[in-house]
């Protein structure tokens, strides 16, 4: 096995090395750990950091964004743009593989207390461009 220096495993990452899927996916019929590859391994990390509170994760304290921290506040424009601040200042730290193209959050027409998180995204890697929304119920 041979050890690889920051740089190399930055640059392994962003050549679009396989990762294992985490959270971790279903053992596949050989009984291994699946494995995410390009684009839905950047999916996985995006969903990680933004779920994940910071303090939550050992050996990375400041690792996440935290979102879910905001069920308890006030669907208003402060909380929104909170969000969005939070969500954007952690993806562009925790993912190098993606630069951010857009990142909304708006409220929710059907459902005064719940918005919605867009996000879209090119990989670096091969300028394919994505992107995801993500809802949550704030209180009242």
């Amino acid at each position: 096995m041979v050890a690889m220096g920051l740089y190399e495993t930055t640059e392994a990452m962003l050549m679009g090395a396989q990762n294992i899927s985490f959270p971790f996916a279903p053992l596949n019929s050989q009984g291994r750990l699946g494995w995410a590859a390009d684009n839905q391994s950047v999916r996985d990390v995006i969903w990680n950091i933004l779920l994940t509170r910071p303090g939550e994760r050992l050996m990375r304290p400041e690792f996440g964004a935290g979102i879910r921290e905001f069920i308890h506040h006030p669907n208003n424009e402060t909380t929104r743009r909170l969000m969005a601040d939070v969500a954007r200042r952690s993806i562009r730290r925790w993912e190098p593989r993606v630069e951010l193209l857009e990142l909304t959050v708006n409220s929710d027409p059907l459902q005064l207390n719940h918005v919605i998180l867009s996000l879209r995204y090119r990989l670096k890697l091969n300028g394919a461009q994505d992107g995801f929304e993500f809802g949550l119920q704030l209180s009242n």
